[in-house]
């Protein structure tokens, strides 16, 4: 099945099932893994077993035998089906219900959603992201990605325009949210493919700010893996597209993540530039145009720290160290990614003790956050 003749029938429903989600062995394989990962279920399942799960013989044609018992709970939980169902022979396409009657029930299903159903998906994010602040990404990405999925499920059935715009822009919301989640767990692969599924629920809602905002979001996991020209040329255009578009508040933000790539590609002048045009955009009030954005001047002046810091400059400890005593300290990420980045110039300039108290307490919030990034941060500058 890693490079799957669609002529061909499966041997088993499970096969079958892979054929109608056009999946590759390699591709459920992944997607078994992240499944298991998230729900606290201790198996793996190879490309390899997966091809022999789909045909129902071994590699030199014998029956399979039983499954081990996590494998079976794993694909019994991905399907909601028993594993004896799985593995009986494929002769027909999967279907209760005949094309007309499915297509009913989608449309059905697309009714349901109506602006109560989507100020209840927003109310849930909202929660999700305060607990995000506080506790971190681990106890939540599997449920912010199954409430994803439901929207992104149900999105193209929702025949009323006006709903279906504000159910995309819940999509991309909760899309960025993950995005940003899986790149604090440092699946980087994850997160590129988040915010891709925000901007394409942008476009869906037809909103200039929501697809500036996902593909700014793009730029960081590109900071992440080394690409910072990348970054630069990516924060780049999207301001450029965004100016005059965008509420304000938006646009400053979109300048200081400008100015963060410029700092990441070595380009000091350039990055406080972008720094000053976004002081000089953000507004004196928030005008609540942005509820996805949680963005202040104390933000900034965090950001602006980060990008000093990046570029190896004493000044970012005073900057930082202000922010220090003005964050609020349910940011409990935020409030770690700064000690971090105190540390950083700390050892720059030489200043060991100092470095070590912050990074002390940035373990500590690390492992309370369940933060893999800002770890791999602080493995970086013990190394």
């Amino acid at each position: 099945m890693s490079s799957p003749d669609r002529s061909e029938r499966p041997g088993t429903l499970f096969g079958e099932l892979l054929r109608q989600r056009t999946q590759t062995a390699e591709e459920f394989s992944r997607e078994a893994e992240r499944f298991a990962r998230e729900h606290g279920i201790r198996a793996t399942l190879s490309p390899r077993h997966v091809q022999r799960l789909a045909s129902g013989v071994r590699a030199d044609g014998r029956p399979l035998g039983p499954p081990r018992p996590v494998t079976r709970r794993l694909l019994e939980e991905m399907f909601n089906l028993p594993m004896t169902r799985l593995l009986e022979p494929a002769q027909v396409p999967v279907s209760s219900v005949s094309g007309d009657l499915e297509l009913q029930a989608r449309i059905a299903a697309g009714r349901n959603i109506d602006e109560r159903t989507v100020r209840l998906f927003h109310h849930q994010l909202d929660i999700t992201r305060v607990i995000d602040r506080r506790l971190g990404a681990p106890a939540l990405l599997g449920q912010l990605r199954a409430q994803i999925d439901q929207m992104d499920g149900v999105l193209d059935d929702v025949l009323d325009q006006p709903t279906q715009a504000d159910l995309a822009a819940v999509l991309v919301d909760a899309s960025a949210l993950a995005g940003w989640q899986s790149l604090d767990q440092g699946l980087t692969s994850d997160a590129w493919t988040y915010y891709n599924r925000a901007i394409r629920a942008a476009r869906h809602a037809q909103s200039p700010a929501l697809e500036a905002y996902a593909r700014a979001g793009q730029a960081v996991v590109l900071l992440d893996i080394g690409e910072t020209q990348a970054a630069v040329e990516l924060t780049a255009d999207v301001r450029t597209t965004a100016k005059g578009r965008v509420p304000d508040l938006l646009f400053s933000w979109l300048s200081a993540g400008y100015g963060e790539a410029c700092a990441a590609n070595g380009e000091h002048l350039r990055s406080m530039r972008a720094f000053d045009e976004a002081v000089r955009s953000m507004p004196a009030t928030d005008t609540g145009d942005t509820p996805y954005l949680v963005f202040d001047t104390t933000h900034l002046s965090r950001w602006r720290g980060n990008a000093l810091a990046r570029l190896g400059v004493r000044e970012a400890i005073g900057v930082l160290s202000d922010v220090l005593e003005q964050l609020d300290r349910s940011f409990a990420r935020a409030e770690t990614m700064l000690r971090v980045d105190l540390a950083q110039v700390f050892i720059a300039t030489g200043e060991k003790d100092a470095a070590a108290a912050h990074m002390e307490r940035a373990r500590l919030l690390a492992a309370q956050v369940g933060s893999v990034r800002q770890g791999k941060r602080l493995t970086a500058l013990v190394g």
